[in-house]
């Protein structure tokens, strides 16, 4: 795994990204902006998260590697389930609330993110667990 991994200062690249574009995400929400700023920005995020995601720790050993592992897996496994789950509980509160929307999917910035942001707690808990 370790081949694929960028340098520790690219984790602060990452945070610095991603805290930038989801702050820009919340403040064009107020102002009129291009229909290609918002998927712009979910793109940026996306890549700060993959920065900090895939950027080594001070200390790479391999205990670390397969907690990075063990987290991979579990966000893997449940972005599966929430793929899975995610229309039907969209068609319940539809129903329940009686909303003639069409069938609204989610996107591909739904899934990834959910599965980095999984990726990272799990790995930042399993980690301060140690």
């Amino acid at each position: 795994m370790n081949k694929f991994q960028l340098g520790m200062h690219y984790k602060k690249v990452g945070f610095i990204v991603t805290i930038a574009s989801f702050v820009l995400l919340i403040a064009i929400k107020y102002i009129d902006n291009p229909e290609w700023l918002k998927p712009f920005l979910h793109g940026i995020l996306l890549i700060g998260l993959l920065l900090i995601s895939v950027s080594k720790e001070k200390i790479e050993d391999e205990y670390i590697d397969s907690l990075r592992s063990q987290s991979y897996r579990l966000a893997f496994i449940l972005a599966i389930v929430y793929a899975l789950v995610q229309p039907i509980v969209n068609f319940a509160v539809s129903y329940v609330l009686q909303q003639d929307n069409e069938y609204e999917s989610f996107n591909y910035f739904q899934v990834l993110f959910f599965m980095l942001i999984v990726q990272l707690l799990f790995f930042w808990k399993l980690k301060k667990q140690h």
